[in-house]
């Protein structure tokens, strides 16, 4: 069973419909006045008890950035054991995720671990009144202390037409997290639970750990924050410029995601949209690849959904997909373009991604650098995802037609990265031993009583 008194909420609990959020980035240049505002959150933090029925519906989460860690006074010896990709930070590993271009961390809008983001404050609430509440909490654990500076807040959520900017439904499809209490819905991957928590068992048998004491990383976990701006012009014009009519345009949308804008997977309604079976949960994710769809006749092999998670269609090869599974939060930022514009006005909109992973390498890393921006895994050559891929490498996708296969160049850039860092989310006795820091005990000590 999991600790869920222990496990901050962010990573198990459901978000309300329609949702209203925000990121405040916090930059520490003293680690006593960070300790303290530490100490004043630490009540206010949300776990992920009753996270099924949550008393409030609204909560508080803190992360840090391994430039944060260090600045709070975490001995180096435990800074040495964590994972290179959140030692070095997601700017740093650029080439390797594809961030380069107009995605370079030089056009980056949202501070990263080396510009200022050591501490992070993630709300979440089902209405803008309880995230306001939440978000005076952060300020007032600011008070009176010098040395802590706010870098950064963005406020995200559900557009009202409860779609991301390109018009899909998001968020329809995530892993079932053994012991988490409930039971699957149909398709649902069941997935060990150190996957996406420090302390458990995962996949490969053994249990995911952290550096330093057990109290400080158990019921921990990374999270990859990708802050991504979206193209709305440019995507609807090349659909137009691509389709002969309306359902024409929605049909090669539906091609390029895997699901129809509703949500509706091309899996169980290939020829057209239905959105009564996107809204059916015990119909929506139900179906896989392997057995009836192999060579990605109804869902492309290229598209994005397949990309990303590519279910059973691995079986027989050498890659196991059930050690890239990730956990993904999606939000919106940025006002919606009006309805059938096909000229760019200028605002920046897009879609912040908090995406879930026990081991940031194998998982969200391999997915993003294997999976979206390299084909050979899919027998797609060096073709990228055809929605979120980089350019430079390819510009064309593929995918079967009758009487012969649609074969679609000039792909542009339909999004740009502008912020990414990999953070730390520690349990809730990982944030109180933060707070009695600096440490000198040996790895087996935890907090002491007062916490």
């Amino acid at each position: 069973m999991l600790e869920l008194n222990d496990i901050q909420g962010t990573i198990l609990r459901n978000r309300p419909m329609p949702y209203f959020g925000a990121y405040v980035l916090i930059r520490i240049d003293d680690a006593e006045a960070a300790r303290a505002m530490l100490k004043r959150l630490i009540p206010h933090v949300t776990s992920a008890a009753s996270w099924d029925a949550p008393k409030e519906d609204a909560w508080i989460n803190v992360v840090f950035s391994f430039e944060g860690l260090r600045r709070l006074g975490v001995p180096q010896e435990i800074l040495d054991g964590f994972p290179v990709e959140f030692k070095q930070g997601m700017a740093a590993r650029k080439e390797y995720l594809g961030d380069v271009g107009r995605s370079d961390p030089e056009h980056w809008t949202l501070p990263h671990s080396g510009t200022g983001l050591h501490v992070g404050l993630l709300v979440m609430a089902g209405s803008a009144t309880l995230r306001d509440q939440k978000l005076a909490i952060g300020h007032r654990a600011l008070d009176g202390l010098s040395g802590l500076s706010v870098v950064a807040r963005l406020e995200v959520g559900v557009p009202p037409t409860m779609r991301e900017h390109f018009g899909f439904a998001d968020g329809i499809s995530r892993p079932f997290i053994e012991g988490e209490g409930g039971e699957p819905l149909p398709g649902q991957d069941v997935v060990k639970p150190g996957e996406f928590l420090l302390g458990y068992e995962n996949e490969m048998g053994a249990i995911s750990t952290g550096p330093g004491p057990e109290t400080f990383w158990r019921n921990g976990t990374y999270i990859a924050i990708r802050k991504i701006a979206q193209n709305v012009a440019s995507f609807r014009k090349f659909l137009r410029d691509n389709s002969k009519s309306q359902d024409g345009e929605e049909f090669l949308a539906a091609k390029m995601m895997g699901r129809w804008r509703s949500g509706c997977p091309l899996s169980l309604s290939p020829e057209r949209d239905d959105p009564a079976l996107a809204a059916d949960r015990q119909r929506n994710n139900a179906f896989s690849y392997q057995v009836d769809d192999p060579a990605g006749v109804k869902t492309p092999v290229g598209s994005h959904i397949r990309r990303v998670n590519p279910r059973d269609a691995l079986n027989d090869t050498i890659v196991d997909a059930r050690l890239h599974r990730v956990l993904r939060r999606g939000s919106a930022y940025g006002p919606m373009l009006p309805e059938d514009a096909l000229e760019d006005d200028g605002v920046e909109r897009g879609i912040v991604i908090a995406i879930i992973n026990a081991h940031p390498g194998r998982q969200f890393e391999f997915v993003q650098a294997q999976w979206v921006n390299d084909g050979d895994f899919v027998s797609q050559g060096s073709r990228t995802d055809p929605i979120v891929g980089r350019r430079d490498r390819a510009d064309d996708y593929t995918y079967p037609a009758k009487p012969v296969r649609r074969h679609l160049v000039g792909l542009p850039d339909f999004t740009a990265t502008r912020g990414g860092e990999h953070v730390f989310l520690p349990g809730l006795r990982g944030l109180a031993w933060i707070c009695q820091l600096p440490w000198s005990g040996t790895p087996g000590e935890g907090v002491p009583n007062e916490f």
